[in-house]
């Protein structure tokens, strides 16, 4: 994707903060009346949106639907609903496209919005272009007896909740299981506990009071030691902590030890489908989960941050399984983009099938230290442009040889710097990533 030639879209949509002059919602409405445009010139008529359970949601939903109606285009409303839901749904209701209003794992005062094709897929490049050009024009209302209409999708949560079920591979259902859930106070809080219970499991949830600000606060798969006492204090068989729209998980095993992203990938490579050949992670995955792999004879490609590029890899090979160590997971021979619901479930019917817990399923992944800083800046590209750090990153490179990696990067969501150093000796791993943030601190100032 060429982030460099687009205005609007990143990586994932489009995501700001809320108010002081920065995403408001005069362009949201703006926007859903450019990408209705596009829509109608395509011969499309119908769109799909969903949301998180952020309190300004409520303001842009109402935005677009204004926005799309204005072009022509009917609007089905889902209310607060996982991301991966509205990517589901929109294949259900055969709508023409989706789209989740939502800032994912970010505060409240973000907000943001993803685009899904027909087929559940993140938008194309092409279309993205064509809605950044309608975006410049000026708004051309449709005659009245062509305007779009709006309905609201009563039963869309009991639809998801079923299709979550169906994901469920063992023959054995969850009773003999105590789960707990943080739902993050996002849009799973009224879907995950309802799949696990249906299944059987007993189920402790916390993360499940929205109130519109506390949403990824101190919980969640951002948050994971809130997680990690209550499956302690619960005494619980494991945890699983899911982000604001659901589309990312991370687990925590009987012992209150994280399994994150990596070794999710790593059991469903060997519980989760048969005779799989290949999985996809990114360059911030972790060398003992690839070397893990490796040993079972399956192979490991990495892909740039961010989960379109995961999905674009595991296109091109034609394989199933994906992850990003934040917890976004693909299983494409179950749902057409990241869920995070479905892919606990896949890890569920692997311990049940197994009967093994899932400590013991990661047992034999032994993690290279690995350690991630973050620093704010206002300018991530005139820091990363930077000479000083270009070569102090050199330098920490030699010192660390072939026994690891280095990786100094820009958030794709946040006005972040980010610090990877990863290798087999964790007391340089942890020296050489608090010179390589000090570095950037001191270009910022």
């Amino acid at each position: 994707m060429k982030v460099a030639q687009k205005k609007y879209f990143g990586t994932d949509g489009i995501r700001n903060r809320v108010g002081s002059g920065m995403i408001s919602p005069d362009q949201v409405l703006k926007l859903g009346w450019a990408t209705g445009k596009v829509m109608k010139a395509r011969g499309e008529s119908k769109v799909m949106i969903g949301k998180d359970t952020r309190i300004s949601g409520y303001m842009f939903e109402s935005a677009l639907e204004a926005g799309f109606i204005a072009a022509g285009v009917d609007v089905m409303l889902l209310g607060p609903m996982p991301t991966p839901a509205v990517a589901y749904l929109t294949q259900t209701f055969h709508a023409d496209a989706g789209i989740v209003i939502s800032a994912s794992h970010n505060p409240h005062h973000d907000n943001g919005i993803k685009f899904f094709s027909a087929q559940g897929r993140k938008i194309s490049d092409e279309i993205e272009l064509e809605v950044e050009a309608a975006f410049e024009m000026d708004i051309e209302v449709v005659p009245s007896e062509h305007l779009g209409k709006a309905r609201r999708i009563e039963d869309a949560a009991g639809r998801y909740i079923e299709f979550c079920k169906s994901t469920y591979d063992a023959q054995t259902k969850l009773d003999d299981f105590k789960v707990v859930l943080d739902c993050s106070h996002g849009a799973t809080y009224h879907i995950a506990p309802h799949v696990f219970e249906e299944l059987g499991a007993e189920v402790v949830s916390i993360g499940v009071e929205p109130d519109g600000i506390n949403i990824n606060q101190n919980c969640g798969a951002t948050h994971i030691e809130t997680l990690q006492a209550e499956v302690l204090k619960q005494s619980a068989d494991l945890g699983i902590a899911y982000d604001g729209d659901g589309d990312r998980v991370i687990m925590v095993d009987e012992n209150g030890k994280v399994v994150d992203g990596d070794l999710i990938l790593y059991i469903l490579a060997l519980y989760a489908g048969s005779n799989v050949q290949g999985v996809v992670g990114t360059v911030m995955s972790n060398l003992g989960v690839e070397n893990a792999l490796k040993a079972q004879g399956i192979d490991f490609e990495r892909s740039a941050v961010g989960d379109r590029y995961v999905m674009q890899k595991l296109t091109e090979n034609d394989w199933s399984f994906g992850a990003e160590p934040s917890g976004h997971v693909l299983c494409l021979n179950k749902i057409s983009t990241g869920d995070g619901i479905v892919a606990s479930l896949q890890i569920m019917s692997a311990i049940v099938c197994s009967g093994k817990s899932l400590s013991e399923l990661t047992s034999d992944v032994e993690f290279y230290p690995q350690v991630l800083m973050n620093q704010m800046v206002d300018d991530a590209k005139k820091i990363m442009a930077s000479n000083v750090l270009s070569s102090a990153i050199s330098e920490a490179e030699q010192r660390l040889g072939n026994q690891g990696r280095i990786l100094v990067r820009a958030s794709g969501t946040e006005p972040l710097i980010r610090v990877m150093v990863e290798g087999a000796d964790g007391v340089l791993v942890e020296t050489l990533a608090n010179e390589l943030i000090n570095v950037v601190k001191s270009e910022i100032s």
